[in-house]
């Protein structure tokens, strides 16, 4: 998995492309980790993301508790959505 940064303000946008797997979503925590404290609002652009994983879904989880529920989901593809849909974490997440 690849992740393209940029930022407008308090708000960081993640460009997630590849598969987001167990292996992957360490590097995504490490990432979170190094968020600096004065973004509050994050974006996930998952328009190139092709896989994600439990572990990978730890993580989004990870990253709505970290940005207090200040975390948007954009561009997610049918297949990924519908392993969000499962879990039920897409009452908890916000989309675009």
């Amino acid at each position: 998995m690849t992740i393209e940064k940029s930022r407008s303000g308090q708000t960081a946008e993640w460009k997630l492309s590849g598969w987001l797997d167990t292996q992957s979503a360490q590097e995504l925590e490490a990432e979170l980790n190094q968020l600096p404290a004065d973004i509050t609002g994050l974006v996930f652009d998952c328009s190139e993301l092709e896989y994600i994983s439990s572990g990978g879904l730890r993580q989004l989880v990870a990253a709505h508790k970290k940005m207090n529920g200040a975390l948007t989901m954009r561009h997610i593809s049918d297949e990924i959505m519908g392993v969000i849909k499962m879990t039920g974490l897409d009452k908890r997440l916000k989309f675009e």
